[in-house]
């Protein structure tokens, strides 16, 4: 932000059920009394409607309804690329940081998340290399949540913690700058300490509350609804996430782990179906979710041929080490973009924006405007 208002002036767009754009919130969308019409209702809040939001703002904000320059940050670089496709005559330059979408036509998320799931498994891998002792602890903890009643524990909030519940947490702890130290440190205090000798062995309610906060679903049940539609172009997603965790069920099932004497891992940035039944607040929505995720028509969201004639000018950062947008995928797309030009580098995961912002934008700055070489 520093960096940026050095030059420009700088607009936040929250986009739309988002921040202060009317924000969708369990109890606003109970306002919709039917899983029909909540459906109705949500397709709206893709990243078509949200460049027809933004060109709206610029129309009415910029003096002469001048382009402007727009920088997109993981989803934000999906919108941005539907910008590029939809709406080209609004943009003077673009930048994105860790968001090439896939452009396949479909639903990609099938492949998105086969690409992701082996990523996920190396963030895991270097995860436990770091922190070997957790291994121990998590078996501890899966084996009791297991052995509890319903195979889980209640959470404050009136939903459960299960062991398949329990690895979400790998969407915040494994694919941040500084992530593996906050997933490190939660592990340590997992446990009520015992006071009185031979007292009965609980979950902290200090761990209890952090998993809900980590999750954060029940407060944005946006993402949890509408997070694979992101990838789909008339056909559905019929819940990509859980199918193709199918697939490599064995290696991330944390009761055949313990048994095997191997670590639980963690999963990614993946909404699965059992979510709606084990966070009370989105419980609800579970059949609103059901009709999302088998919806057919949903219109396209790129235009490659648009973007194969691009004009305006792109600079993208491309993280290798990226765990929620795949590396290969990225480059396959920055292939169809005319004229954009790509920063790769190791330093940052998906966070780089957050870990080393000015840093980011300034080479991305450079890219454009020619300050610094193009490979």
């Amino acid at each position: 932000m520093k960096k940026a208002c050095e030059e420009y002036r700088v607009v936040l767009l929250d986009q739309r059920g988002t921040g202060l754009s009317t924000p969708l919130t369990t109890s606003s969308l109970s306002q919709i009394t039917s899983a029909a019409e909540q459906v109705e209702y949500l397709k709206h809040f893709r990243a078509d409607s949200i460049v027809k939001d933004a060109e709206f703002i610029r129309l009415h904000l910029v003096p002469d309804a001048k382009p402007w320059t727009v920088l997109g940050q993981s989803y934000g670089g999906f919108c941005a690329v539907t910008y590029l496709s939809f709406a080209p005559e609004g943009l003077k330059s673009v930048l994105l940081t860790g968001g090439l979408p896939p452009l396949g036509s479909a639903c990609t998320a099938d492949t998105v998340y086969r690409a992701c799931f082996k990523q996920v498994q190396q963030q895991n891998e270097k995860y436990y290399a770091r922190y070997p002792q957790d291994i121990q602890v998590i078996h501890e903890l899966v084996r009791y949540l297991n052995e509890s009643e319903g195979g889980g524990v209640s959470l404050p909030s009136g939903g459960r913690l299960t062991p398949k519940m329990l690895q979400c947490l790998g969407l915040s702890g494994l694919g941040s700058g500084g992530g593996f130290e906050r997933l490190h440190y939660l592990f340590e205090r997992v446990w009520d300490p015992i006071l009185v000798p031979g007292a009965k062995k609980t979950i902290s309610y200090y761990f209890l509350k952090e998993f809900e906060r980590w999750l954060g679903f029940d407060q944005n049940p946006l993402y949890a609804l509408l997070h694979e539609s992101i990838y789909c172009q008339g056909s559905p997603s019929k819940w990509s996430a859980h199918k193709i965790g199918s697939e490599c069920e064995s290696l991330f099932d944390p009761i055949k782990a313990i048994k095997e004497g191997r670590p639980v891992y963690f999963t990614g940035e993946m909404v699965f179906p059992c979510i709606f039944d084990e966070i009370h607040a989105l419980r609800p929505l579970k059949e609103t979710a059901h009709m999302l995720a088998h919806k057919e028509d949903w219109p396209p969201l790129y235009d490659v041929n648009v973007l194969n004639n691009n004009k305006v000018p792109v600079a993208a950062a491309v993280y290798y080490e990226d765990m929620y947008v795949n590396f290969n995928i990225a480059k396959e797309t920055a292939s169809q973009i005319a004229g954009i030009r790509l920063w790769i580098t190791n330093e940052y995961m998906h966070s780089g924006i957050r870990d080393g912002g000015s840093h980011v934008f300034d080479h991305l700055m450079g890219l454009l405007n020619g300050k610094k070489p193009l490979f």
